[in-house]
């Protein structure tokens, strides 16, 4: 009964049963919570202020599950973690709304709740569900956490909502102040910030046209051509959006092409190209000038790869289908390595990463890591820069990979702190990494390294 109400996506209606839905598919498949947002977002009738509403919902119910889950396992009659998915995610929304959405009344949350739970489970499960709920609610001021004195790893998993193997490595790695920070920094509401496109406007020009409709934004801290909005709006629909004068992209992805510093004229590769966030700001660097080789495994990301750069007017592309282990073309004056990684420097536009990673991820992509730097030195001619970039932390993905990489390559030395770029943005070994807590950015790494000699 359950699968054929599973599959009978009316009855998942409104914002927060569309919610439920979302959420049930991200805990039983490999799906991103972006991309099943998107797909939901892009098929319905709901109004603009309700899919603002089920993206707060949704992106809010994920980023504070642990929290969410620690206080449902107090309160739930029996195991809440073995509870079926409709009743698991419709308590989830009713708490999120609870805790942290002044807006919906406690009573409202609950109410659809226990109708939603009627429909699907009947009576009996309808009126757990309104036990707990107000149960919650009556004791709000009095929920309790594990002690922090006796065991910090449960106390900041539960209450920053992190999983508490990525709690200890990072209190292992980064100590407790820092490692709280960066869990709070975490939890913070994503922002979208847009790189201006240069091949098709100015930064002067696109600042006047978001002040003509009213849309406030700040100059990026660390690169002036990137502009983060006040608020998230739905900034995609927009026909200047359509017409290419922006991309919409996080200022820390822009350091890597700015390390990688490709010139007009230049022969450059980008190896893990798709979906061509860097490599549509390569080509602007480029000016359209010089080829740009991107390279992705499958032809399906290749596609929507192509498709945002005739968006954003990129015309000295050549994309080629193969892994990159693969590619063999050689003579390159510039090479990116935006590596596969963790993805664990975007928690707060990504929240569903943090529970969908184990340790034995970041020990598996570390492998795969290595082999793309060598592939990168390989097609790189004497005399190029090498760039390898990533969107995590995690420093076996980052300075351990390019600290081997050296150790193997007496050809290559690492290009420390570059001029133009602000101090602040590197780390004691000379390479590019950010931090959500320390930045107000995505955490990022980059390393510049150039090919000195003509090998060994």
């Amino acid at each position: 009964m359950n699968k054929e109400i599973e599959q009978n996506g009316s009855l998942y209606e409104g914002v927060r049963g569309i919610a439920v839905k979302i959420l049930n598919r991200i805990g039983r498949t490999d799906a991103y919570l972006d991309k099943l947002l998107e797909h939901e977002l892009k098929n319905t009738s709901l109004s603009g202020q309700d899919k603002a509403l089920l993206f707060e919902i949704v992106h809010g119910v994920v980023r504070w599950m642990g929290r969410i889950d620690w206080i449902l396992t107090g309160f739930y009659k029996g195991q809440f973690s073995k509870s079926i998915a409709n009743i698991k995610n419709t308590l989830r929304v009713a708490l999120y709304q609870i805790l942290f959405l002044d807006r919906v009344p406690d009573y409202a949350a609950v109410n659809e709740a226990v109708e939603f739970i009627k429909k699907f489970q009947g009576q009996k499960a309808a009126d757990l569900t309104n036990a707990v709920l107000r149960n919650i609610i009556r004791n709000k001021e009095n929920i309790r956490y594990a002690n922090r004195e006796e065991d910090e790893v449960t106390f900041l998993s539960a209450y920053y909502s992190h999983p508490s193997w990525l709690v200890k490595r990072w209190l292992k790695i980064y100590g407790r102040e820092f490692t709280e920070n960066l869990l709070k920094a975490n939890l913070q509401k994503p922002s979208i910030t847009l790189r201006v496109n240069r091949l098709v406007t100015s930064v002067e020009e696109m600042k006047k046209l978001l002040e003509k409709v009213e849309l406030k934004f700040t100059e990026g801290k660390y690169l002036k051509n990137f502009l983060k909005l006040a608020s998230l709006s739905n900034i995609a629909d927009w026909e200047y959006f359509k017409k290419g004068y922006f991309a919409i992209q996080d200022e820390s992805a822009g350091f890597a092409c700015e390390l990688l510093d490709p010139k007009p004229g230049m022969k450059v590769a980008d190896l893990c190209a798709a979906p061509g966030g860097k490599t549509a700001y390569i080509a602007e660097l480029m000016n359209n000038q010089g080829e740009l080789v991107a390279v992705d495994r499958f032809e399906s990301r290749l596609k929507i790869l192509r498709k945002n750069l005739s968006r954003l007017n990129v015309n000295n592309v050549r994309t080629i289908a193969i892994d990159a282990l693969e590619f063999d073309e050689t003579g390159f004056d510039r090479v990116l390595i935006d590596a596969p990684c963790s993805g664990l420097g975007t928690l707060t536009k990504k929240p569903d990463i943090k529970w969908k990673r184990e340790l034995i991820d970041i020990r598996n992509l570390t492998h795969l890591q290595s082999d793309l730097l060598n592939k990168g030195a390989e097609i790189l001619k004497t005399g190029g820069i090498l760039v390898y970039s990533t969107c995590t932390i995690e420093p076996d993905e980052n300075f351990e990979i390019v600290k081997k990489f050296l150790k193997e390559h007496p050809e290559f030395e690492l290009v420390k702190k570059i001029e133009g770029l602000d101090e602040s943005l590197f780390d004691e070994n000379g390479c590019l990494q950010t931090f959500p807590n320390i930045h107000g950015i995505d955490g990022a790494f980059a390393a510049k390294l150039i090919k000195t000699n003509p090998g060994y």
